[in-house]
Parts: C-alpha cells; sequence; structure tokens
C-alpha cells in the first residue's frame, strides 16, 4: 500500500498541552497538503482552524479528554460546543470507571448523548483499551454498536499503551454492521499504518506519519 493511500487514512493529529495557534495551523496545512482524512486538535483551536481551512480539510476534536470522566452533561455540552464552532467530527473517551463498575446502561447513556450533540456529524467512541480487558472491550464493541456511534477508537494516546494489532482485530470481530475503527497511540512508520487498515482500521490517529512523508522526496513521498 503506498504512503498516500494510507494517509488518506489519517487523522493527522497535534493534542499537546503546550501546542500553540502556529503549531495547530502547520497541521492543518500539512493534513490538507497531504491528503488526510482530517486533523485532530484542542476543542480551543476549532473555530480558529475552522475558519482558516474552510472546506480543505475536516476539523476533529476530543472530548473528555484524556481521562473520560466528565459527566455526560459535561460532554455532551463540549460536544454541542465543538460542533457550534465548526467541528466536522467528534472524538469522545467514554468513562472507564464505569467500565470497571460494568455500568453499561450509563455508558450507552452517555455515549447517546454525545451523540445528539453532534447534530450529525461522526462520533468516534475512545475506549482506552490498554486499561481493559479483552471481556471489557468486547462489551464496549456491543456498547458502542448500540449506542449508533460512528467509529470504536482504540486509545487517546495519553495512557499507558497505544493501539496494538490485536485490539484492531479483536474490534473487527465484535463490532456491529456501520461501526469503523480508529487506532491510534503508538503509529510510529508506514508498516504500523499498513498493517492496521489491513486489520481492518479505517482511521489512524497519528502526526507521524505526515512526519516521515514530509522527510521524503518527491511525488511517491
Amino acid at each position: 500500500m503506498e504512503l498516500k493511500e494510507i494517509l488518506s487514512h489519517c487523522d493527522h493529529t497535534l493534542l499537546k498541552q503546550d501546542c500553540t495557534w502556529e503549531q495547530i495551523k502547520e497541521v492543518c496545512d500539512d493534513g490538507v497538503k497531504y491528503g488526510c482524512a482530517s486533523v485532530c486538535i484542542p476543542p480551543c483551536f476549532v473555530r480558529r482552524a475552522n475558519e482558516y481551512l474552510g472546506d480543505k480539510l475536516k476539523v476533529c476534536t476530543v472530548i473528555g479528554f484524556p481521562n473520560g470522566y466528565s459527566t455526560p452533561a459535561v460532554k455532551a455540552f463540549e460536544a454541542e460546543n465543538a460542533v457550534r464552532h465548526g467541528a466536522d467530527e467528534i472524538d469522545m473517551v467514554i468513562n472507564i470507571g464505569w467500565v470497571k463498575d460494568k455500568r453499561w446502561d450509563r455508558l450507552l447513556g452517555e455515549i447517546q448523548d454525545v451523540k445528539a450533540a453532534c447534530r450529525g456529524r461522526i462520533l468516534k467512541v475512545i475506549i482506552e483499551t490498554c486499561l481493559l480487558t479483552d471481556e471489557e472491550k468486547i462489551k464496549m464493541c456491543e456498547i458502542v454498536t448500540q449506542a449508533g456511534a460512528d467509529y470504536i477508537k482504540t486509545s487517546t494516546g495519553f495512557s499507558t499503551a497505544g493501539a496494538t494489532r490485536e485490539d484492531v482485530k479483536l474490534f473487527k470481530e465484535h463490532v456491529g454492521p456501520g461501526v469503523r475503527i480508529k487506532a491510534a497511540g503508538g503509529i510510529a512508520s508506514v508498516q504500523d499504518g499498513e498493517d492496521f487498515i489491513a486489520l481492518g482500521a479505517d482511521r489512524l490517529g497519528t502526526s507521524r506519519l505526515v512526519k516521515i512523508a514530509k522527510g521524503m522526496k518527491g511525488e511517491g513521498y
């Protein structure tokens, strides 16, 4: 698979706590230049990025990030605010503690609340796989499907580990029809990107693949 094709699946990401507008602007420029699916940036930059990009590239942002323990009402407000500012896609973090407590109805409800607040925009649900057992991951595949979310996503990139090939394979086996997969966290090479897509990931959350492309010469990257 060519790097150009892999990049078309990438949410080119910058979520560092100390990122500046100049850095966000560069990410936006690179996302357009290298044909990425979106840029994934902090909520405080969504309005400015949307105004800067126009219709050149989709803007994605994060909700309840990175720990997931905001209340459902706060997450829904964050999502609504982001959409109002021009976000095309929303990546929300679930309440991990509720998974451990098996509060499945609360988890379903919070995803549905955020989905409603997205007003038709794409919703990706981050379940932070490194903190869950396989049984919990499978249950979350069921809940994300039932809630009507568009994607299940592996990781924030801020916890103890990122995406693994085993987790993407597990997702593929257990999500329902219409739910796509985003792998994020630790995707560091072209081979990583190709492997995750081959296993069933439709999106990749990473900044490193664009950096690899920028380091190559010529149109073939």
